[in-house]
């Protein structure tokens, strides 16, 4: 059997190469540049063998995985798949990196057909891929796929709802499958992701294409970067647990978590409203977590019982809150609606101990004195409380990096503030009302 091209240039040392390749034919030299599987590949940049349904590189900046990505999606449509989903960030990450990179691994008169806005190709054998971004989930209802290319997952603002809505699509064919490329962030999809038994995981370094990178390039980033939290999540790409300047890290919840609470002075449900008519709507959802002031004058986180429900649901969800844990009062954030908030508590039951904010304060400024009483140690989490835990570890000085809205964390930051800081952010509106 003749060797290709491909396998007589790996064949050879190093010095000689480049006359290899000098005496190629054009069509050779062309074959050559475009042949993925027997030149271009890594071994990592190749799908596994093995009955998957997702394949996620989680693989640090300049690993190549976009590179990987398209040409799994071309590797799949050569396969038989008709319908591919191909979902960026945004728009323009979708236009720029994937729907270019795509075009760009096809030989001139061979590649497939692109239209813009919205983004539709087109290939010779009837396959075709429709291109979405993840700020709008929403998009993902209705089509069904076989494949799908979900390119840098973990930097979506609606990570959750927008893989929730994918999974729903992959339905068409006798074999749909999903490529995840990103480079890792520690949300909490991702990490389900990586946990299934039916995904398959490749990890990779920067330094794992260090043949295809400037080398001064790569000095420079090993110079800056090097054994830095940054470096070790973006060229590495570990997936670090705690977020580099997080305002609570999950050491502090470990360190004084509890089984269960001792006998407490005071208890609140906090109540975090959002702007969600239920759970078919984009609303986040409605923060509600219950905590305590122990007569020893530490903190406990008791409960969370965030919901994404109508008033009526979330409104129901609240007060019996209150009644199970014996609370003194529920706080709210005035925001949407004004006095939508009370109301709807009120319409459950008028007797309710009821108190009212609005802040004058960001986010994280609101959230700071409460993150200090966990680094002192006189706030404890009572049971597990994770999916609170993941949206607190999120949330850094530049604000929070998770899917949606923090809003778990929010009610929390209203219940601790009620219970434990004598000075109280400013509001705007304050009401006490009904037995307390």
């Amino acid at each position: 059997m003749t060797e290709s091209p491909a396998e007589r240039l790996k064949a050879l040392p190093k010095a000689d190469r480049d006359r290899f390749v000098a005496s190629l034919t054009d069509a050779e030299a062309d074959a050559l540049i475009y042949d993925w599987r027997g030149f271009l590949a890594r071994p990592e940049q190749l799908a596994p063998e093995g009955n998957w349904s997702t394949w996620l590189i989680n693989a640090g900046r300049g690993f190549g995985k976009t590179e990987a990505g398209a040409q799994w999606v071309k590797e799949r449509v050569e396969a038989g798949s008709r319908s591919i989903a191909l979902i960026a960030e945004t728009q323009k990450d979708l236009e720029e990196v994937m729907v270019a990179r795509l075009l760009s691994i096809y030989p001139d008169g061979q590649k497939p057909t692109a239209r813009f806005k919205p983004v539709r190709i087109t290939w010779p054998n009837g396959a075709v891929a429709l291109g979405y971004n993840g700020t709008e989930p929403d998009q993902l209802r209705g089509p069904e796929f076989d494949a799908a290319w979900v390119d840098e997952l973990a930097k979506y603002k609606r990570a959750r709802q927008t893989w929730d809505m994918l999974q729903f699509t992959m339905r068409a064919g006798n074999d749909p499958r999903v490529i995840v490329t990103t480079t890792p962030r520690p949300i909490p999809v991702l990490r389900e992701i990586i946990a299934s038994d039916r995904s398959v995981v490749t990890r990779g370094s920067t330094f794992d294409n260090a043949s295809n990178l400037p080398a001064q390039f790569l000095e420079d980033l090993k110079n800056r970067y090097g054994n830095t939290r940054l470096g070790r999540q973006e060229l590495e790409a570990e997936m670090l647990d705690d977020l580099p300047g997080a305002l609570w890290t999950r050491e502090m919840f470990d360190a004084h978590r509890l089984k269960e609470a001792p006998e407490m002075r005071r208890v609140v449900v906090a109540v975090d409203p959002s702007g969600t008519g239920g759970a078919d709507d984009n609303g986040d959802d409605i923060g509600i977590v219950v905590a305590g002031l122990g007569i020893d004058g530490r903190g406990y986180v008791l409960a969370d019982r965030t919901c994404k429900l109508s008033p009526d649901g979330w409104g129901r969800r609240a007060v019996a809150a209150y009644h199970e844990f014996k609370a003194d009062r529920i706080v709210a954030e005035r925001n949407f609606g004004g006095a939508m908030v009370e109301h709807v508590i009120r319409t459950v039951d008028r007797g309710i101990s009821y108190k009212e904010v609005t802040a004058s304060r960001g986010k994280v400024a609101r959230s700071e004195p409460i993150a200090a009483l966990y680094e002192q140690g006189r706030v404890s989490h009572v049971g597990g409380l994770a999916d609170l835990e993941d949206q607190m570890c999120l949330i850094g000085q530049d604000g929070y990096i998770g899917e949606g809205s923090p809003d778990r964390a929010d009610a929390l930051v209203w219940a601790i503030t009620e219970l434990m800081t004598k000075s109280q952010p400013k509001t705007t509106t304050t009401t006490v009302k009904g037995l307390y």
